[in-house]
């Protein structure tokens, strides 16, 4: 623990604002989330008289609780899961781990399940563009997530279905998605939660929802690091891309998340309500940190402001068509000013 000086407060800051600490009132919110994620959907499959839709599924947290609720969503509708196409598309960083969690829950929710490679498929692509494949830069990954997009869209019109989106409030704030890659879909059904309360809601449904091997599989999904997998693997073929490491906790940037758009806090207010509640932390680390969330919060708001669909299931939400507006071109600088000088 680092030690620091530590001002009284009136009121308790929560270190995991959009995840209660107490169970029974956490348990009671991922219900309530999870019915919201549902009957958004189930609405938006009724209206548009869908019977079929297209997921990828990676095996990670956001995929496999986006399969859940369409799963569920299929049931309250009495619409046979075999119209639920979840297609798995190994790349160059897949892991026998993620492929295998998410080719063994889709088989055991009894959905369509196919498997698409894409390494062939980018590479052609590398070779018509010019681009040498030792170069692990954004174009190798990026090119991968779109390819998977580019796959998802075709097959749902192969199927005449919805092309069901998996990424979160979280990466939506950090721009942490590939332009018309995953951050594109026909309806996001995760764009309104937050990734610290991503991982409880898996955990919710194996505990209240799903039963047997399901469970034990959600489980395993729920200790899985979180990585987009686009870079290769370790020599033990283990996960070699670690989000947090890149983009910071998201422990840490939920907080931020919370106190800057739901708040409204200035900068300096923000770094003493952290320093208050992570005391794991440097002020140093902190303030990196923070620094890091304005600069891609404000520079990422143009992948914002062409979001797909999905259902607001809290107090903060980021649809252009809602509670956010912001322009594309907004700049950081007088935030980041006001950190200048805090070291």
């Amino acid at each position: 623990m680092i030690s620091r000086p530590v001002s009284e407060l009136r009121r308790p800051v929560s270190r995991t604002p959009f995840v209660p600490p107490d169970d029974e009132e956490r348990n009671a919110r991922c219900q309530e989330i999870f019915l919201l994620q549902t009957s958004g959907l189930a609405k938006r499959l009724r209206h548009t008289g869908s019977h079929q839709v297209v997921i990828g599924l990676s095996g990670g947290l956001d995929s496999t609780l986006a399969l859940l609720v369409t799963v569920k969503a299929f049931d309250r509708l009495g619409l046979d899961r075999n119209g639920i196409v979840a297609l798995t598309m190994p790349g160059f960083g897949t892991t026998e781990r993620t492929r295998g969690n998410a080719e063994e829950l889709a088989e055991l929710l009894g959905v369509d399940l196919r498997v698409i490679p894409i390494e062939a498929a980018v590479r052609q692509h590398f070779e018509d563009i010019g681009h040498d494949e030792t170069q692990q830069d954004i174009t190798y990954e990026n090119s991968q997530a779109r390819e998977r997009t580019q796959i998802l869209m075709d097959v749902a019109n192969q199927v005449g279905g919805l092309v069901i989106g998996t990424g979160d409030l979280s990466e939506l704030a950090l721009g942490w998605c590939t332009y018309n890659g995953d951050h594109m879909s026909m309806y996001g059904v995760n764009g309104g939660v937050p990734k610290t309360l991503v991982r409880y809601l898996v955990d919710w449904c194996a505990r209240v929802e799903f039963e047997g091997r399901v469970s034990e599989v959600l489980e395993d999904v729920c200790k899985t690091p979180v990585s987009p997998e686009l870079l290769p693997p370790d020599a033990d073929g283990n996960i070699g891309q670690l989000t947090e490491q890149l983009v910071g906790p998201y422990e840490l940037n939920d907080f931020f998340l919370y106190q800057v758009v739901r708040m409204h806090f200035a900068p300096r207010k923000i770094l003493m309500l952290a320093e208050q509640v992570f005391d794991d932390l440097s002020r140093e680390a902190l303030i990196h940190w923070l620094r890091q969330f304005y600069r891609r919060f404000f520079s990422q708001q143009f992948k914002r402001s062409c979001l797909p669909d999905g259902p607001k299931v809290g107090t903060l939400a980021l649809s252009p068509r809602g509670d956010w507006r912001m322009p594309s071109d907004a700049v950081a600088t007088l935030w980041l000013q006001q950190l200048e000088g805090l070291e």
